[in-house]
């Protein structure tokens, strides 16, 4: 299955996925920013081989949650990977988390750092991708009644038995599809998720892990992209632009 195929798949296995309170609201940007995913699919997730992937958590209320594109901060998306297109609404939006698709004026701090390092180290987005994919492993955003976002970890065991199993699978595929050599958790969580997912699948690369840019992250406030660098020079992935 391609990238697009993939995708697809996994907004109808998690369509009807129940959660509980505080657990108020969850987000499918892959169904209302689906034009805008698509494009980024269709321009920077055809060719492979790819050796590296990056794999992140799930979307931030400013970034993929308006665009569709992990860590989607739209001055990145819209001026650096050149990918604008309509975007529609939840099916049932959360007072305190509008989607405003491009014409969102808040930006993304996870994805400032992580777009912001790729284009000051490769330059164009297309000598980025040459080298790097980048997935979020579960492609919702979960909220609870005052807004707050609740990252997969926090799950209830029963929301994780929907959540996880076909996140896991779109993650194989995406794996088999474009056969890195490195594949690379953004954060603790998603290095754990790409364990599982590939325990049995037969991956014969690296798995890794680079320091999660978010904000809340004392450590990725003290210079999130030479950190990163440094943990992916550690692990032998080829940084010099093709």
């Amino acid at each position: 299955m391609n990238p697009i195929a993939i995708s697809e798949r996994l907004v109808e296995e998690l369509k009807g996925v129940a959660f509980e309170p505080p657990i108020s609201h969850a987000y499918q940007p892959l169904e209302y920013a689906w034009e805008s995913h698509k494009l980024y699919l269709e321009r920077y997730g055809q060719k492979r081989p790819r050796p590296v992937m990056l794999v992140g958590m799930n979307p931030g209320p400013w970034g993929m949650a308006q665009n569709g594109v992990p860590f989607g901060t739209i001055e990145m998306v819209r001026d650096w990977m050149g990918v604008e297109a309509p975007v529609g609404q939840p099916d049932e939006l959360h007072p305190k988390r509008p989607v405003d698709g491009f014409a969102c004026s808040r930006s993304e701090v996870s994805g400032s750092r992580l777009w912001g390092w790729a284009q000051e180290h490769f330059g164009t987005a297309e000598r980025f991708f040459e080298t790097f994919f980048v997935h979020n492993y579960c492609p919702l955003l979960i909220l609870d009644e005052d807004g707050k976002n609740r990252t997969p970890p926090q799950l209830r065991k029963g929301e994780k038995a929907q959540v996880l199993p076909p996140c896991d699978r779109a993650l194989r595929e995406l794996v088999a599809y474009f056969e890195p050599q490195w594949v690379i958790g953004v954060g603790a969580f998603a290095e754990k998720s790409v364990q599982r997912a590939l325990k049995k699948s037969g991956f014969q690369g690296t798995i890794g892990r680079v320091l999660h840019p978010s904000p809340a992250s004392p450590a990725a406030n003290r210079g999130w992209a030479a950190q990163a660098q440094a943990q992916l020079e550690a692990l032998g992935v080829p940084l010099d632009a093709p």
